[in-house]
């Protein structure tokens, strides 16, 4: 591992040398020409090969609606130009909610939705033309253990981790939850699942990630029962959702994947770990999973890594500044971010006619649009995901493509605050470039804590 240094890059010559004294695997093309490529992900074609991650902003309504400030946030993000909108986690129970303003999409606030969605893509036809038809993809999750549907934590575990309980809230009598309530759960995919269609989504994303629910499953090797141990048991929770999903809603309705490949968490208690050094992915079952997704019917896989609420939370995000009252990392962020771009470049090439997303582009800055082109020209990845990147600067995607660069005074500069303002119990975004709306609600929360 190479010293941690911020990001402090002029041109991209400078970042080339960079990543070659680091000997990684990092390419940078002038090119940009690949990021205008049309996408083809079941039966809808993508303008561009530019998306937004979904990226949560904590300012729904006590009922799980989209607020107003929701509806703005979507309706920057649509025109912004990017060819898919993934939108952000939407618990389908109200107890799996990870804070009293997430999203919950319910028969009664279906057309809320709806709403939301009617704004978000008329917002894009007038900003990019009326032949702009970004795919717009829901997030379906259950928070699991980080579950705060009123603000105080309501873990719901698959199994007791040593490493994680005592941090979030998770008592040594907590028993976890049991292959009943998890067939019931399935349910309530489903019912959310169709409640998206209604809404006029394209698909559905059943998230397995960060340690929420279906992840931690998909690590449950010390779990008894059908949902725990071996392989088969393991993914079954996710395998048997898609299924019960895909036959209430039809097969012209997309259903992906948000799956971490790499927890970054030590064995048994992580997904994708080498049993010996958790430090070193071992991609056997990721890539053995997304096998079985792709057979499954699943059209879209969004790759992440890591568990953004403990430590090493690099691996997801990498960063110039840590949260309050973290540590700098062990390793240089280019290290971090060549980690998500192998990953997923790992899982693209184990199933090349499958739909792949990748992240960890945002710490690149005004640099990403020469990373992602070179990504999805080497067949390393089909679409370039923006997370941060998109809450500082939401037409991103436009500039790239309309302009051929990013502008660096608008770029994000992984600060972390977008991330503190979250820890802090505030509405989330850009500090930074989105000052008049949020650098207000980052003050507040911040003298509160």
């Amino acid at each position: 591992m190479a010293k941690f240094s911020r990001f402090n890059y002029k041109t991209v010559d400078e970042l080339r040398e960079k990543i070659a004294e680091l000997n990684l695997d990092i390419e940078l093309t002038s090119d940009l020409s690949p990021l205008a490529r049309r996408v083809k992900i079941g039966g809808y074609e993508l303008p561009n090969s530019l998306a937004i991650n979904p990226m949560e902003g904590c300012d729904g309504t006590e009922g799980g609606s989209p607020s107003d400030l929701t509806i703005r946030r979507y309706k920057r993000f649509a025109a912004g130009g990017a060819g898919l909108l993934w939108f952000e986690a939407t618990a389908v129970v109200p107890e799996g909610r990870a804070n009293p303003r997430q999203l919950y999409i319910n028969r009664d606030n279906v057309s809320a939705f709806k709403e939301m969605l009617d704004i978000a893509r008329q917002e894009g036809r007038e900003a990019m033309g009326a032949g702009h038809r970004p795919l717009c993809i829901l997030q379906l999750t259950h928070s699991g253990r980080y579950s705060k549907p009123y603000g105080q934590p309501r873990p719901v575990i698959a199994f007791h981790d040593p490493y994680l309980d005592s941090r979030a809230g998770v008592s040594p009598e907590q028993a976890p939850i049991t292959d009943e309530e998890l067939e019931q759960l399935q349910d309530s995919y489903v019912e959310a699942a169709i409640l998206a269609r209604e809404a006029g989504f394209n698909g559905v994303d059943i998230k397995a990630c960060h340690h929420y629910l279906l992840s931690e499953l998909l690590a449950g090797h010390t779990r008894t029962g059908k949902y725990g141990g071996d392989f088969h048991n393991r993914t079954r929770f996710l395998l048997e959702t898609i299924t019960k999903v895909r036959a209430r809603v039809g097969e012209d309705f997309i259903i992906a994947v948000r799956l971490n490949a790499y927890d970054a968490h030590p064995y048994p208690y992580g997904w994708g770990v080498d049993s010996q050094d958790f430090t070193r992915p071992d991609l056997t079952e990721p890539i053995r999973l997304v096998h079985l997704l792709k057979e499954n019917g699943v059209a879209l896989v969004s790759i992440s890594a890591g568990n953004p609420y403990y430590i090493r939370t690099e691996v997801t995000r990498p960063f110039d500044t840590p949260v309050r009252g973290a540590g700098l990392p062990d390793e240089h962020p280019l290290e971090s971010v060549a980690r998500l771009f192998n990953i997923t470049r790992a899982i693209q090439e184990a199933e090349p006619e499958l739909a792949v997303m990748g992240s960890g582009y945002s710490w690149l800055r005004q640099f990403f649009g020469q990373a992602a082109a070179a990504n999805i020209a080497r067949g390393a990845v089909t679409l370039a995901g923006a997370g941060r990147l998109a809450f500082a600067y939401p037409d991103f995607a436009r500039d790239l493509l309309t302009r051929g660069h990013l502008d660096e005074r608008k770029v994000c500069i992984a600060c972390s605050r977008c991330t503190q303002i979250m820890r802090d119990g505030g509405r989330t975004g850009c500090v930074i470039r989105d000052a008049e709306v949020y650098l207000p609600i980052y003050k507040s929360v911040s003298n509160a804590s």
